[in-house]
């Protein structure tokens, strides 16, 4: 009852559940008999719990998908439910908070040289899980604006 309870208030991955179990000392036929229960019983959902995941990340924290795929790669969700999950991402929101976060960073470098600028506002964006090639493209738009 009490795993219901922790797979219930919160979507959970596998992983985090075995983790869980095995710290309660349960072997592995209990382990894997308990977790197959849990997904027959809709408690436990990879992929919703993905989607989850990618949205909160997204949204909340403003993760590009590079670094919220790795995130979930460490949580051995599956790649078929990443990229499933990476799709529920609108391409225009995606673009909007890239560009939202190159105009504040650059703005927080003003006293920078310009070519230091565009280096520190690049790795920023790429720290947050951002593509290069699209941080570039972002870039050198915004440059050519100012």
């Amino acid at each position: 009852m009490k795993l219901k309870h922790y797979c219930g208030y919160q979507d959970r991955c596998h992983q985090e559940v075995k983790e869980k179990l095995y710290s309660l000392k349960l072997g592995k036929v209990t382990v894997e008999m308990l977790l197959s229960r849990l997904i027959e019983e809709d408690y436990l959902n990879e992929e919703r719990y993905a989607k989850a995941f990618v949205g909160g990340h997204f949204r909340q924290k403003q993760w590009g998908k590079v670094k919220i795929a790795y995130a979930l790669k460490q949580k051995r969700v599956s790649e078929y439910n990443i990229k499933k999950a990476m799709k529920e991402i609108p391409e225009e929101d995606y673009l909007a908070v890239a560009e939202k976060l190159i105009t504040t960073k650059w703005n927080t470098l003003k006293n920078e040289q310009y070519i230091n600028r565009t280096v520190k506002t690049m790795a920023f964006l790429q720290q947050r899980g951002f593509e290069p090639g699209l941080v570039q493209s972002i870039l050198k738009k915004f440059r050519a604006d100012k």
